[in-house]
């Protein structure tokens, strides 16, 4: 973490977990736990029928609320969707984009992850973009061009003035919900790749001021390593962050 030029970033991707009963029984522990943050900035990113209970639960709080997904186009016949301006009207402040799951799962691809960036920040929400490669990817020796080959697609277009509205996580695609992490060292390796590559297209001043999170099953035993990396600005958590004294933990880490 380099807290004089960026801010640290904690946020909890919940995936499809939790009933609005449940997960309000969860933001009220964490609430109680996570209360008195001052070094990090905590985001919770709910499904999209917790988020008015989450807003609510989390309203006189410093906790943000995110959503995990989010369409392109402003309004339309897209059954099922949900809109940037939507997401903004409630009261969210981030939205993840091209999480490895909605790649693989639904076949969204690095254009439309562009898209879904440009209008998240047209809309004034925040966008936290995901990059990662797959397992085979990295034995193969291409996990640099990969990564960067993301990270330029996702920001194509993205005015100098926005970039550092958003946040890339890097969520090594082999170390999620496997159990398998990267070490510190390899997160860190990448994560000095994505703040190079945004620094040879926005330059230096940019580049260091771009939260860059490390998404690859951190957790409440390896987050102070993790985060002790000078290019991990904070972490991208999904198991840990449905179990209150695991995400606690990992807030408390990044908040020395």
């Amino acid at each position: 973490m380099n807290r004089r030029y960026r801010k640290t970033i904690i946020a909890g991707n919940w995936k499809m977990n939790k009933t609005a009963s449940e997960g309000k029984a969860l933001l009220d522990e964490i609430k109680q736990s996570v209360g008195k943050i001052k070094w990090c900035e905590v985001v919770c990113c709910v499904p999209f029928v917790d988020i008015p209970m989450a807003l609510r639960a989390l309203k006189d709080t410093r906790i943000a609320v995110g959503a995990q997904n989010m369409h392109h186009e402003a309004s339309g016949a897209y059954t099922g969707e949900v809109s940037a301006a939507m997401l903004k009207d409630l009261g969210v402040k981030y939205v993840i984009i091209g999480h490895s799951e909605r790649r693989e799962y639904f076949g969204e691809t690095d254009e439309l992850v562009n898209k879904k960036v440009l209008a998240a920040l047209e809309a004034g929400l925040h966008p936290i973009v995901c990059v990662g490669e797959r397992l085979e990817q990295r034995d193969m020796g291409i996990t640099h061009e990969l990564i960067a080959m993301q990270v330029k697609a996702a920001l194509a277009g993205v005015p100098q003035d926005k970039v550092r509205k958003m946040v890339i996580a890097y969520e090594p695609i082999w170390a999620i919900g496997t159990g398998r992490t990267a070490t510190a060292e390899q997160a860190n390796e990448i994560c000095e790749l994505i703040r190079a590559t945004i620094r040879k297209m926005y330059g230096a001043r940019t580049a260091r001021a771009v939260t860059i999170q490390y998404g690859g099953s951190m957790n409440a035993k390896n987050a102070s390593e993790l985060l002790a990396q000078p290019d991990v600005d904070g972490g991208l958590i999904g198991g840990a962050s449905l179990k209150a004294p695991d995400f606690t933990a990992i807030v408390e880490a990044a908040n020395q």
